[in-house]
């Protein structure tokens, strides 16, 4: 399959792009986002107090509607998915012209996700609904599209069930390498690199806003390749070529490779990056031998930012759009973490480790 109309979003449209209405219409939804007073509340709050915290403020309808069925963390995880998925596909019907074809491309990040979390789940012998709880359905594939391969009794047959996505081929090729190695790397990196391939070949190549949001979007492989080539320089069974994803900016598979031998020159090429300077603090503490969990976070942060200063430079384009779906995504990762790590009894201390504000 390959995207085209989209059946959840609607049939694409030819009107004028309306940037200066729907960057309106976000900035108040990013207005409504938790912050630092929310989570220095939820964060002392039980599984049962955050679904009510919840309920009354913005997530009324997903608790009303979920209650019945779930209750503590499940009732949480998925009445944040349920408000995600309802709140992006809300910026999509706001949306018109090539402003819609933008961000129907963008969230298609979550049909790679799903299709990732599915095979992880086949592959480690989860339950139906152990898999279900953690599929996010915001982008174009829905459940009934993914039905078969969560059934499935083995990746191969998952691989086959999702024959007809637009990751479809990508994957059965992959699948060769997922034989002989016995590792999902090829299989959720060839997963990855179709998302991109498209995403990239949607942003356009024009001056000003495009070529800001494919700044962006290149930042993005880029940052996606370097942490991929330090989980490589720890595992001596990865090569690279399973990670590695076509379209960043600054890091080359050739350059990557060789360094990936030597996680010291690895880092230091990182720190000597245009990224280098925003995300010092994580590189000293790789090189003191920290986990990548901090570089992860502060990668992430650096992308926050990215998408924020596009917003100052460019507010009537397509950058407020991806700085509220990334912010958005980080309240739901923020009150799932908060739930989760009450339900495991961590600390107050140690949660608030984990949220990112």
């Amino acid at each position: 399959m390959t995207y085209t109309a989209s059946s959840k979003y609607g049939v694409e449209d030819t009107e004028s792009p309306n940037f200066e209405y729907v960057s309106a219409r976000v900035r108040a939804r990013k207005a409504q986002l938790f912050d630092e007073d929310d989570y220095r509340k939820l964060v002392r709050m039980s599984p049962n107090e955050i679904a009510r915290y919840m309920e009354e403020n913005g997530y009324d309808r997903e608790i009303n509607r979920l209650g019945a069925r779930h209750s503590g963390v499940d009732l949480i995880e998925y009445a944040l998915y349920d408000n995600m998925s309802e709140t992006f596909h809300d910026i999509v019907g706001w949306s018109k012209g090539s402003l819609r074809k933008l961000v129907v491309s963008y969230l298609r990040k979550y049909d790679a996700w799903n299709v990732k979390t599915v095979i992880r789940g086949v592959y480690t012998d989860a339950t139906e609904d152990e898999i279900r709880t953690d599929l996010i359905p915001a982008g174009e594939l829905s459940e009934d599209d993914l039905d078969a391969a969560i059934n499935s009794e083995s990746v191969e047959q998952a691989v086959e069930a999702l024959a007809d996505t637009a990751f479809g081929d990508a994957l059965e090729e992959a699948l060769r390498d997922y034989k002989d190695e016995g590792v999902l790397l090829p299989l959720e990196n060839a997963v990855d690199r179709v998302f991109y391939r498209r995403l990239l070949a949607d942003a356009g190549e024009g001056s000003g806003p495009e070529k800001v949001y494919r700044e962006y979007l290149q930042a993005e492989v880029d940052l996606l390749n370097v942490r991929n080539a330090l989980r490589a320089a720890e595992s001596e069974a990865v090569d690279l070529d399973d990670y590695f994803v076509e379209g960043g900016a600054r890091f080359r598979r050739e350059e990557l490779q060789r360094l990936v031998g030597n996680r010291e020159e690895l880092v230091e090429a990182l720190r000597a990056s245009k990224y280098g300077g925003d995300i010092t603090d994580a590189i000293d503490a790789l090189e003191e031998g920290s986990s990548l969990v901090e570089l992860d976070r502060a990668l992430e942060e650096l992308l926050i930012d990215f998408a924020q200063k596009m917003t100052y430079r460019y507010p009537n384009s397509v950058a407020p759009v991806i700085s509220y779906i990334l912010n958005k995504e980080r309240e739901v990762d923020n009150v799932r973490g908060i739930a989760r790590g009450k339900e495991v009894g961590m600390t107050v201390e140690e949660i608030e480790e984990e949220v990112m504000v």
